[in-house]
């Protein structure tokens, strides 16, 4: 079961970082397409402290889920803080690394992808296109009834403006 929350929000992960990437305004879409970003990242990093499938014991995979979850949560942080460099390097680095991860499961026939692939084709590429299909309607969803700035209340805007001055 946490291989299937693992594979499944880290196929998420992959494939909502390229719109963010992409987008050159970043806006309230942004925020909404990052935060299921982080969301489905930290998934991808607590399920896979519960897979035990290659040695039976604590791996190097297990600490770079640590680590990629203090990386990503630095990077949140970092935004917070107004520090855009670090937000993105941290949010960049996060990403490059599940597609490292997930390229090396792909590629390893003794992992579970290329032998799901070979024992039942059928649930690997409807669990591919499910996911492709769920992060095309989320982003398409967001970009399209989302709006792009926070809305101002007439009180806010009052308040904005008497600052400004």
């Amino acid at each position: 079961m946490f291989i299937a929350i693992h594979a499944l929000a880290a196929s998420g992960v992959v494939l909502l970082a390229p719109v963010q990437l992409i987008r050159r305004t970043k806006d309230r879409k942004h925020r909404w397409i990052g935060r299921s970003w982080v969301i489905l990242m930290y998934f991808v990093c607590i399920s896979g402290m519960f897979i035990y499938t290659l040695s039976g014991s604590f791996t190097v995979f297990h600490a770079l889920a640590i680590f990629t979850f203090a990386t990503t949560t630095i990077g949140v942080i970092s935004i917070r803080l107004g520090k855009v460099r670090r937000h993105v390097s941290m949010m960049v680095g996060s990403w490059l690394g599940a597609l490292a991860a997930g390229t090396f499961a792909a590629i390893i026939p003794s992992r579970d992808i290329p032998q799901l692939a070979v024992a039942e084709p059928g649930l690997l590429w409807g669990a591919v296109a499910l996911v492709v299909i769920v992060a095309t309607l989320w982003v398409g969803y967001v970009l399209r009834f989302v709006p792009a700035q926070a809305r101002i209340s007439s009180n806010s805007g009052f308040l904005r403006k008497k600052s400004m001055t």
